[in-house]
Formats: C-alpha cells, structure tokens, sequence
C-alpha cells in the first residue's frame, strides 16, 4: 500500500532543521563575540526578533542566517567563524560560510558588507553595524535600518517580511516619511494591498 504524502513527514526532522539553524546563528554569533568583531543579526533572524517582541504567534521560521559586517573586519570575521568550524566561500558576489564541508549555500552563514550596497542597481546601500542593539541572544539590526533594507532589497521575501512587521504593528503608514521616495512608494504598495 503507497503511503500518503502525510505519512512520509517528519515531525522530528522538521524540529530538528529548525533548530539547526538556530544552532547556527547562535553559533556564529558567539564566535564574532568572543573576537570582539562588531555585528549585527540581520534578514529573517533580525525581523523574527523585532515581531516576537509584539506577538510570538507571528514569528516566522527562516533558514538564512545573514550578518552584517563590515568589510574592514571580514578577515577577523573569517577567522573567528573558521575557528567555530565554518568553512569560507565566495560564491556569485557573496560572502559566506558554509556550516561544514558537505554544507550547501543554504547552510551557511551569509555576510554582508556594511555600509556598502549588496547589489549595484540597489538605491541604498546596507546599513553600518553601529545601526543596531543588543537583545539577550544576539545584536540586531534597529527595525528602521532593517524596514529600510527590506525596502531596498524589495524579493518575495522581504516584501513578506515587511508584512510580518505590519501585521504586529511595528510599521504603519506614518513609516512612509522616514525613506526616499523610492522606498516609500514599495512601503505604500504592501500598505495598499496586505495580501500581496
């Protein structure tokens, strides 16, 4: 008899991808500390920190773990994130760190340079590191430096984080006069139309 869909998951695979890129981060993160490289959390991590501050119900589980560092201290980033068993790649323009030799670009940690932009056509560049706070488990990025970025960036992604921000409340439309033009029009289209 062909077992459905259903029964093939893995409740227990399933918690344990979750944790493993928890595992990751926490991991990474610990490795710049102890280095005393200065950071920021950043991506899906940074706004599941911002909305788990409102409601916990609404965090959304992400398989990127993304930093923000700057370029003058990616080789102390190399260091301390080899020295945490992390192995470095340049892959397509992006920095990353792959969590183990047999690692995919998916398992990694992915850098991005501070106060430079990720993409040429981007208006903006990323934020400096200095643009975030402490939290008990790591530093993230401030929520207007991380609005700001998700705007500039603009994927399916971002644009669905920015509604996560919305839902709870952390952005309105008030928002929309702290960017460029540019930003506050893509802010007002997720405004206009909530579900996409």
């Amino acid at each position: 008899m062909a077992r459905t869909a259903y029964e093939g998951i893995s409740w227990e695979r399933m918690i344990r991808a979750v944790e493993k890129v928890r595992e990751r981060l926490e991991r990474a993160v610990s490795a710049l500390e102890q280095a005393g490289v200065p950071y920021a959390v950043i991506g899906g991590h940074a706004v599941a920190a911002w909305v788990s501050r409102v409601d916990d119900a609404a965090v959304r589980n992400t398989r990127d773990v993304d930093i923000l560092v700057r370029r003058a201290n990616l080789e102390a980033v190399a260091l301390a994130l080899t020295g945490a068993g992390f192995i470095r790649r340049h892959v397509s323009g992006v920095e990353m760190f792959l969590d183990g030799p047999h690692a995919k670009a998916r398992d990694a940690v992915h850098v991005i340079l501070a106060a430079e932009k990720v993409r040429p056509d981007y208006a903006l560049p990323a934020p400096d590191v200095t643009e975030s706070e402490k939290t008990p488990a790591f530093r993230i990025l401030s929520l207007e430096a991380l609005v700001r970025m998700k705007l500039t960036s603009f994927r399916d992604r971002d644009r669905t984080h920015l509604r996560d921000l919305l839902d709870v409340g952390l952005i309105d439309s008030t928002w929309c006069g702290r960017f460029p033009p540019e930003l506050a029009g893509r802010l007002q289209s997720l405004l206009d139309s909530p579900e996409g």
